[in-house]
């Protein structure tokens, strides 16, 4: 009970830490007049290249997840799993289909590796020091670790089916 009380509050600080930060950039917006036929250009190949935008279907990540074969059907039984407890370890910091403190978890499984998305679950400090793709992230996501849940591999798949399920796969 002690130690989810400290993880609901780290996470509480963690959410107000970013949106604290966001706060911050608008309040440091320089008011020079800038050139707007190159900044429009520059902010357009900005969206382009964030690295939760960007596709990459090639790694695997950092961790103990190497192979994950994935039926051709969705196991109904295994999402409902996975998305108990995604709304229990996750959801202070995720949601499906909107940014918060870290991405939306929706079309996550069309833009990653099954592996690479549970290395992260499991491994989300390893992969944020190690991994090329989570350092991105997390500078995209103002430096917010994703915190350590203590979630096996076998909870990790359930979340995966459950990304599966909301993604329509």
């Amino acid at each position: 009970m002690k130690s989810s009380l400290f993880l609901f509050a780290a996470a509480l600080v963690l959410a107000f830490t970013g949106c604290k930060s966001e706060t911050k950039e608008k309040e440091t917006f320089s008011y020079e007049q800038p050139n707007t036929s190159s900044k429009k250009a520059s902010s357009q190949n900005d969206d382009a290249l964030k690295p939760s935008q960007t596709v990459d279907l090639s790694t695997k990540g950092i961790g103990p997840v190497t192979e994950v074969v994935l039926p051709a059907t969705i196991d109904a039984e295994m999402a409902a799993r996975g998305e108990k407890v995604f709304v229990r370890a996750c959801t202070v910091c995720h949601t499906t289909d909107k940014r918060m403190v870290g991405p939306a978890m929706k079309g996550i499984t069309k833009k990653r590796t099954p592996e690479w998305i549970m290395n992260l679950i499991i491994n989300p400090q390893k992969m944020a020091m190690e991994d090329p793709l989570a350092k991105a992230l997390l500078e995209e996501y103002k430096q917010a670790i994703m915190p350590n849940q203590g979630i096996t591999e076998a909870q990790a798949r359930d979340i995966l089916e459950y990304f599966r399920q909301i993604d329509g796969e």
